[in-house]
């Protein structure tokens, strides 16, 4: 499976991952207990600062910055059509302040320490008889996969503009689907043989 994580080395990438994910934590819960716009545009100026301070590490993620704008684009019209300014502002900044650092999370982090971290926080639940290497491998797996999806769902796109000229659409629906069942056989196949021994 391909994977957004760089290899381009920033000052994140120096971070523990469990620092990063409290700190996206703590900002996920932050930006929606207020509605106060002050802040709200506080919080997204700075993670566009932090996002923008990972410089060449950030390349990766331009299909999922496109994505981005388009759908805060699209919020911001409907709240301007329902109007609604405000909550459509309120919206779009946390939208973004969340998705910056959900992206900058992803590509200065490894999937191995995002695990020894799921690993540590859900140790306590042994005492129920839960084994939290398969629970955080589920939690990992489904990163990855949501991940995977759009990196492959680009490269169809990419693919179909070559041949046709135009975007893919609902076109390359069918093969994204195809795919995605060949990866997911596959890591399943892997899991199987790796959990018998």
């Amino acid at each position: 499976m391909g994977s957004l994580y760089s290899d381009h080395p920033t000052w994140l990438h120096g971070v523990p991952a469990g620092v990063k994910l409290a700190f996206l934590a703590l900002l996920g819960t932050g930006v929606f207990f207020t509605q106060a716009l002050s802040v709200l545009v506080g919080s997204a100026a700075c993670c566009v600062l932090i996002f923008a301070s990972l410089g060449k590490a950030t390349t990766r993620a331009k299909p999922l910055l496109m994505g981005l704008v388009f759908a805060s684009v699209l919020i911001g019209m409907f709240h301007l059509y329902m109007q609604q300014p405000m909550v459509g502002a309120v919206s779009v900044l946390r939208l973004l302040s969340t998705t910056l650092m959900g992206i900058a999370l992803t590509l200065t982090t490894r999937y191995t320490d995002l695990l020894e971290v799921l690993e540590w926080l859900l140790a306590p639940l042994r005492w129920i008889g839960v084994q939290p290497e398969r629970l955080s491998l589920h939690v990992a797996l489904m990163l990855r996969f949501t991940e995977n999806f759009f990196i492959v769902w680009r490269r169809l796109d990419d693919a179909h503009r070559l041949r046709t000229g135009k975007a893919g659409g609902f076109k390359i629906l069918a093969p994204l689907t195809i795919h995605m069942l060949i990866a997911a056989r596959r890591v399943a196949d892997t899991l199987h043989v790796r959990y018998r021994r």
